[in-house]
């Protein structure tokens, strides 16, 4: 089973903060640097849990680009990376509270300026699955090309799955507009909050509304755990206990642990341990990636 993901590769500068930000003044901090994106982070967690991963995105001709490289394939990625001359690679600076819970800055550099002809034939011949990172979609520069991604995909009989990744920008756009672009997708992994965006309500009982545009859902709902709905009925789990150190990636890796376990063909409730105990683990350390 080989799963290409598409979406950002980045460097994140991760903040934790010892106190609210001074506006115009100094603060203290742990100040990290580590490879972030929410499409190298579900690659990552994927690779860790040994599935063959291939990551297709943008990098500049950099520095950076040369260490996230390198760094995903510490994990197993395959990246499958072209190099931009003309941008630089992805950086996101992650600011995280005294409770875990993260604001980002980012600039998507390369990321934005994704092709169609970024996924080769070869690779989407070889695979089995292709997860789309919502980013992706939403940024009018990269869209075409993540559309064009998705069609290949089920032309070529893959599976398909995509996170929508940000409440506020589908609200901005439109929630009709999104779930125009991901219709006929076999999975879609919402949080709660991009659930509102999409339906109006929290409740993932309210994803059922979305099941004339894909085949099922997949609700984050944070410390109340996670839910699964589709066409037969829902299912529920408890979140698993975990020290919220930082909440950067934690849906990457959710999407993760929940793909590994539902492209090997099991039922629901194990998909979503799988998936929540991914999450847990990726609270209780810092930054997006998994422990190597």
């Amino acid at each position: 089973m080989t799963v290409i993901v598409v979406g950002d590769a980045a460097m994140d500068v991760v903040a934790r903060h010892h106190s609210p930000i001074a506006h115009a003044g100094d603060s203290r901090a742990d100040i990290a640097l580590a490879v972030g994106g929410a499409g190298a982070n579900t690659a990552a967690w994927l690779a860790s849990l040994g599935v063959d991963t291939v990551l297709v995105g943008r990098v500049g001709d950099d520095m950076a680009g040369r260490q996230v490289r390198a760094e995903l394939e510490v994990f197993g990625v395959r990246c499958a990376f072209a190099t931009d001359p003309a941008a630089p690679t992805c950086c996101v600076v992650v600011l995280v509270d005294g409770d875990g819970q993260r604001s980002m800055l980012a600039d998507r550099g390369a990321n934005a300026r994704l092709a169609g002809s970024d996924l080769s034939v070869h690779v989407l011949e070889t695979a089995s699955h292709l997860h789309l990172s919502g980013y992706v979609l939403l940024d009018p520069k990269s869209r075409d090309a993540g559309l064009e991604m998705l069609a290949a995909a089920r032309g070529a009989g893959l599976t398909t799955s995509v996170d929508p990744q940000a409440a506020l920008h589908i609200v901005n756009q439109g929630p009709e507009t999104f779930l125009a672009m991901v219709a006929g997708v076999d999975l879609l992994l919402p949080n709660s909050e991009e659930l509102e965006a999409l339906t109006g309500s929290r409740d993932p009982a309210a994803a059922a509304k979305l099941l004339d545009h894909v085949g099922a859902v997949a609700v984050t709902t944070g410390p109340a755990g996670a839910s699964w709905v589709d066409r037969v009925g829902r299912w529920d789990v408890p979140a698993v206990a975990a020290d919220c150190v930082d909440s950067t990636g934690a849906g990457d890796a959710f999407d993760a642990g929940l793909l590994a376990a539902w492209l090997n063909g099991q039922p629901p409730l194990e998909v979503l341990r799988a998936g929540v105990t991914a999450g847990s683990r990726a609270v209780s350390r810092v930054g997006g990636q998994p422990p190597v």
